[in-house]
């Protein structure tokens, strides 16, 4: 049995699937799962970090070799589980995007029974620039009226409307 699916049993980590959609003319989807902590504070727990050594990037390069800082996966983590549970009770699935060669990733979909479906970006940054919402931008180009809205999911303090129609929305504004 692999760690993935010891830390699946223990509830501790649980997999985000791949969507693969059945309507649309997207092609050279990625299908494998991308995976999440169930809650973000045990990480930073069993880690022995404080809030300082979280801030400041300490020791996590050696502790979690990956692209972007530990927060920011922990972040990711902490809106996947908030993002689940307005998912579940409105009858959607959450799941994620990614191409094969990885010229584009949005990192939750979440899906309604009839197939239209809320993109959202996640990032550690209380602003958005144009480079965070061209993965957006590209599938709302290619679905068309299948895209209900995208959005980025923000550390900010105001949720507002890019002019390019993308909402940015702070995790803190999350379900209410």
């Amino acid at each position: 049995m692999g760690y993935r699916e010891v830390l699946g049993r223990l509830w501790i980590l649980e997999p985000v699937p791949a969507w693969q959609p059945t309507f649309s003319h997207i092609r050279e989807l990625a299908y494998a799962d991308k995976h999440q902590l169930v809650d973000p504070a045990l990480a930073i727990a069993l880690l022995g970090m404080t809030p300082e050594s979280l801030l400041s990037g300490a020791a996590t390069t050696v502790l979690m070799p990956r692209d972007g800082p530990f927060l920011g996966a922990l972040f990711e983590s902490l809106v996947t589980q908030s993002v689940r549970v307005y998912a579940q009770a409105a009858e959607a699935s959450v799941k994620h995007l990614r191409t094969h060669r990885g010229e584009h990733e949005v990192d939750l979909i979440v899906e309604r029974a009839d197939g239209r479906i809320v993109a959202l970006e996640v990032k550690l940054s209380a602003t958005v620039e144009d480079r965070d919402v061209r993965h957006l931008l590209w599938l709302k180009e290619s679905l068309g009226d299948s895209l209900l809205d995208a959005a980025v999911i923000t550390t900010g303090r105001h949720a507002f409307r890019r002019a390019d129609g993308i909402a940015v929305v702070p995790a803190a504004l999350l379900g209410t």
